[in-house]
């Protein structure tokens, strides 16, 4: 089973059910009877920016969503350490890319997933030759 990291808004596409990622998501993410083909890794950052919507519209039915896909697929948490910054300060520098955006990428760098899951062209320009990127943006079986 690989092991992944979805960045903040396909981790939102995938809980929310958004249109036209959803599909292709929980495609590549559970076989036919709905149960995981990856393993996850998280951060308290992504728990932090996919929880700040519900918690600010007070939408206890997303809050649940989420604490429900957390339970189903985060396999492993881990800490933003010095490494994680170091890292992702490098990232933002050559890259442009935005903070919390690097934080993800050098995260899941360091937890040595197999894959990083985004459809943000910069970020994944920015993981090329340090982790391998699915494009949850192309149709299923074209990057996986």
């Amino acid at each position: 089973m690989l092991l992944t990291y979805l960045d903040a808004n396909t981790t939102i596409y995938f809980v929310e059910k958004v249109a036209p990622y959803y599909q292709g998501i929980r495609q590549r993410m559970t076989d036919a009877q709905g149960k995981p083909k990856v393993r996850c890794v998280v951060t308290e950052l992504l728990r932090m920016e996919v929880r700040v919507k519900p918690l600010r519209e007070d939408d206890q039915n997303a809050l649940n969503d989420f604490e429900t896909f957390f339970d189903a697929f985060a396999n492993q948490t881990i800490t933003l350490d010095k490494p994680v910054f170091e890292l992702a300060t490098e990232l933002r520098v050559r890259h442009g890319v935005k903070t919390p955006d690097a934080l993800h990428l050098a995260a899941a760098i360091h937890a040595g997933c197999n894959q990083f899951w985004t459809n943000d062209t910069k970020l994944a320009k920015a993981a090329e030759g340090r982790i391998d990127v699915v494009d949850i943006g192309a149709p299923h079986g074209t990057n996986t």
